[in-house]
């Protein structure tokens, strides 16, 4: 019979990545969330990490004292003993190819996930949530929001 290969879901504790005769190496599934999004960002053409609901959440979490930051903002991870899963959400820059985009999220998320952990990354999935316009920042820089002067 073939073995699964499933994940087991996260309850949030520390899972072991290492045990050896020396002892224990145990990896929090919130260290594994911020590796993912930080090489997420990490890649040219992805504008933010996260929808407009988790990005609105951590901007309100960057500003409480003690809370933390903004950096597993749209980033949710499935940890078991040996293997993660990740979702990513993502705004990308308009113009940049989406699927090449996803393919280099998706090498880099796996490869600094796997390199710092040890855990085997099991998949990456990346849903696209909007497209950054050139034209956004200008609005947002202009404050007023109207069209005459």
């Amino acid at each position: 019979m073939a073995q699964s290969t499933a994940v087991k879901p996260d309850t949030g504790t520390p899972r072991s990545a290492d045990d050896t005769e020396q002892g224990r190496t145990t990896i929090a599934s919130s260290v594994v969330q911020k590796v993912a999004g930080i090489a997420a960002r990490e890649i040219s053409g992805v504008h933010a990490v996260g929808g407009g609901v988790s990005r609105a959440f951590g901007a309100i979490r960057e500003r409480i004292p003690g809370a933390g930051t903004a950096s597993t903002a749209g980033v949710a991870v499935e940890v078991g003993e040996k293997q993660a899963a990740v979702d990513l959400d993502i705004i990308v820059e308009y113009g940049a190819s989406i699927v090449d985009l996803a393919k280099a999220v998706r090498r880099n998320v796996i490869g600094q996930v796997e390199r710092m952990t040890g855990l085997e990354v099991i998949e990456v999935n990346i849903a696209v949530n909007d497209i950054h316009l050139p034209e956004d920042d200008d609005e947002s820089e202009s404050g007023t929001g109207s069209r005459v002067e």
